[in-house]
């Protein structure tokens, strides 16, 4: 199978890639650093032409929702139009597949009666970044319905594990942790830490990308999720206690998001009976890779020659 992966250089996309090439697939990465602007519709149309892919894994876009409220306007073309621009490049092409990747954050401001999420809950985004991926959920579903296009959306919940970005929690909790270790410093500076949240190791997410290429039904939506939600302050305190100095977490205002939605907690019954995943890997362990990760990085920073 030839795939072609946007936003290939980024956290979910790396994993993606090294996954597909694991299973024997033809691997076409794409992202700005291949010449790809995700938002110039004629060079998503000419890239696609080129590579006629059997596949195409869609996850190019702004993925920062707390960077979202600064950039509503950049976030949402990227995330909206972008989405417009491959299924239209797709549909010109005839590309047999689209794997269109939106966000759990599509479901919003919840309460309790409405967990666990099913794809049948309704959608009501808090964030600019989530109100970005309604809109890119709808472009996808509307390329099935109006025009026939093969695509499968998928609404992942948060997903971490190592070579993620420190504009998400647990690697930016990680990071902390990591540099305290050379500093031998002992405050970890936290924001909000009431959230729950439903997490999977990114290497569990992908793998059921794959699986919804080969087995998922066209035009259904699928959450892929572990059906569990730990707090922030569960996460802080695990990866406190993998520290190799005594730590403690401090309440910091400038770390708190202008909204946090309480809880996630989604239910990945649709996406068990189509393809057979279950999650694999332990919160704990993907923990102790993310904080591995984030002390090799810790030590390139120490190392890093200052200008």
């Amino acid at each position: 199978m030839k795939a072609l992966v946007t936003g290939a250089s980024g956290f979910v996309g790396r994993h993606l890639v090294e996954h597909l090439l694991d299973h024997g697939d033809s691997v076409v990465a794409t992202d700005r650093s291949t010449g790809l602007d995700i938002c110039d519709a004629e060079a998503v149309r000419e890239r696609f032409s080129d590579e006629r892919p059997n596949v195409v894994y869609h996850l190019a876009g702004d993925s920062d929702v707390g960077g979202s409220w600064n950039h509503p306007r950049e976030t949402f073309r990227v995330n909206a139009e972008g989405t417009l621009n491959v299924m239209a490049a797709a549909r010109d092409i005839g590309i047999e597949r689209v794997i269109s990747i939106g966000s759990a954050d599509v479901y919003g401001k919840v309460e309790p009666h409405d967990l666990p999420l099913t794809e049948q809950s309704p959608l009501r985004p808090t964030s600019p970044y989530a109100a970005s991926k309604v809109a890119a959920d709808f472009l996808a579903l509307q390329a099935t319905l109006g025009y026939g296009l093969d695509v499968i959306r998928v609404r992942p919940f948060n997903h971490i594990g190592p070579g993620q970005s420190e504009r998400f929690v647990a690697p930016a909790l990680a990071m902390r942790i990591a540099r305290n270790e050379i500093e031998g410093a002992a405050v970890v500076p936290v924001g909000n830490l009431t959230p729950k949240r439903d997490l999977t190791d990114v290497r569990d997410v992908v793998r059921a990308y794959r699986l919804l290429a080969l087995d998922g039904h066209p035009g259904e939506v699928y959450n892929v999720c572990s059906g569990v939600a730990v707090s922030i302050d569960t996460l802080a305190q695990l990866l406190v206690e993998r520290a190799t100095l005594p730590m403690q977490l401090e309440p910091d205002p400038d770390l708190m998001r202008p909204v946090d939605v309480p809880i996630l907690l989604g239910d990945f019954t649709h996406l068990r009976e189509a393809t057979g995943w279950t999650p694999s890997i332990a919160l704990e362990v993907t923990l102790t890779d993310l904080l591995a990760d984030c002390r090799s990085r810790a030590e390139a920073e120490r190392l890093r020659p200052s200008i």
